[in-house]
């Protein structure tokens, strides 16, 4: 059985990934634990985890890090797969003529000067406690090397093939270099990917999410919970989904299944049970036997811990299980997909995982080639002001806000001219453009209620202080306090810079 598929919906790398140099080892952050609990974790084989390298996990030390100077201990990534239209939500272009500026109205927000869309209501409440960046530009329109852009902070590629296949070669994600050079808290993962793998409809997993050249033991740990069927269902089901492809009737009935189930117990196993078969040191012996043979060995350090504390933590099989969420709070982030995973990214953060990337929206949910402003005015738009505006203030109120930074966007912008794909839709939309997008950033020390950088009169280039993706990672981890000349290794113990661009200047 392929357990990455099963317990973290891992993507299965080349060998050459899991041959771990000393100096990689050395390196690597592990999360505090006892020996007797690395004793124990041979057990969890008999979870049906899969877990191995038994004597990393015993003998490892937490790696010391150097204090840096940011605020932010956590931060959440919401990536929006797909491209959001800068002009149709955070960039309005009113004065535009009409093939330009769409269908929707700006409104004022809290901030005097500071309009967005008609759609974004609550956010549009919330401008103090967030800032824009209109000025994000990178040289693609394509989606897969868009995301890989975006994902890793890295606008070049050492070697990208274009096929949707995650490589050893690839720079390795933001979520990646957080989870190893921010140290782990609560033997919890430093880094979580929800509510789903980036997969293309074609069935492709789009690269740049992943370890890459930093080796297969530092992907996020990725906590699937998204059903979908026929892969061109898009939105956020149950309450607002919507097929991508109108002219083609759906291969299976629309999703409605919101759920996490490589993270709960086996049904056989209650937590009792669970604390019993912790102790059974001779299943331990013959799980070990099984796990060393495996070719999979030092893969798994990073990801054996923090099984163990998923599945052994009442509180964060709670943060998981947000379907069960009391009623208020699931009406404040919406009974769908959207609201769910931002709720369960709220809880991660506050459990103490330090990094999670929430991918809003699957199989590029926010390509709005054609039926754009409808789909943006009813099934885009509406849930992400909700979920956000209720994360928003859920970090404000419980006092996290300024010790998470949140961070949204998507691969690209959209064109300014508004074109219309009639063989395949009934209305017009917008084809890809990287050539400027807006950010939003909130949290972690950001200065709310700003904008900085613009788009010119028509959001198709950046007018002033143009930003890169490298721009937007090392503001990441400015905030996350990694030093400026911190470094990560990869697999041959070969070390890389972290920052490859200044933080964007007036964020923080």
């Amino acid at each position: 059985m392929d357990y990455r598929k099963v317990i973290c919906g891992r993507v299965p790398l080349s060998e050459d990934s899991v041959k771990v140099s000393e100096m990689a080892k050395r390196q690597r952050v592990h999360a505090k634990i006892s020996r007797r609990t690395s004793v124990q974790a041979g057990a969890i084989g008999l979870l049906g985890l899969g877990m191995n390298h038994l004597d990393g996990l015993r003998n490892a030390q937490a790696s010391e890090q150097p204090a840096g100077h940011g605020t932010a201990k956590s931060c959440i990534y919401i990536f929006l797969s797909g491209g959001l239209a800068q002009q149709d939500s955070f960039d309005m272009k009113p004065d535009s003529p009409d093939t330009i500026r769409g269908e929707f109205n700006p409104i004022p927000t809290a901030t005097p000067g500071i309009e967005i869309c008609e759609h974004l209501p609550m956010l549009a409440q919330r401008s103090d406690s967030w800032s824009l960046v209109r000025s994000l530009t990178h040289p693609t329109n394509g989606h897969t090397l868009g995301h890989y852009y975006m994902l890793t902070g890295r606008s070049i590629a050492p070697v990208f093939k274009g096929d949707r296949k995650p490589r050893p070669t690839d720079w390795p994600s933001i979520s990646s270099v957080v989870g190893d050079a921010v140290p782990a808290r609560n033997n919890l993962p430093p880094s979580v990917m929800l509510p789903e793998r980036l997969v293309h409809w074609s069935g492709g997993t789009i690269p740049g999410a992943y370890g890459g050249m930093m080796g297969g033991n530092r992907d996020p740990f990725i906590i699937e919970a998204t059903h979908y069927g026929d892969p061109f269902w898009r939105g956020a089901y149950p309450e607002y989904t919507f097929h991508q492809l109108p002219r083609k009737n759906p291969t299976s009935d629309q999703p409605k299944l919101f759920q996490a189930p490589s993270l709960k117990l086996p049904a056989e196993l209650n937590s009792s049970r669970f604390d019993r078969r912790l102790n059974l040191l001779g299943s331990i012996d013959r799980q070990q036997l099984e796990l060393e043979r495996s070719a999979e060995g030092t893969r798994y350090d990073i990801h054996r811990e923090s099984a163990i504390s998923l599945l052994a933590s009442q509180r964060i099989r709670k943060a998981i299980e947000v379907t069960k969420a009391d009623v208020k709070t699931q009406e404040r982030y919406g009974r769908n997909s959207f609201g769910w995973s931002l709720l369960m990214a709220y809880r991660m953060v506050q459990s103490g995982v330090n990094m999670v990337q929430v991918n809003l929206g699957n199989n590029e949910a926010w390509d709005t080639h054609g039926d754009a402003f409808w789909r943006l005015r009813e099934r885009l738009l509406p849930p992400t002001d909700r979920a956000l505006s209720a994360l928003l203030d859920d970090l404000k109120q419980s006092g996290l806000l300024d010790t998470t930074m949140v961070v949204m966007g998507g691969e690209f912008g959209r064109t300014p001219k508004i074109s219309h794909l009639a063989e395949h839709y009934d209305a017009p939309g917008r084809d890809h453009w990287g050539a400027v997008q807006t950010l939003f950033f909130a949290g972690g020390g950001v200065n709310g209620g700003d904008v900085i950088g613009a788009s010119d009169k028509d959001a198709a280039y950046p007018a002033s202080n143009p930003q890169k993706p490298e721009n937007m990672a090392a503001s990441i981890y400015n905030a996350l306090g990694v030093p400026a000349t911190a470094t990560w290794a990869d697999d041959l113990g070969r070390p890389h810079h972290i920052y490859h661009g200044e933080p964007i200047a007036g964020l923080v």
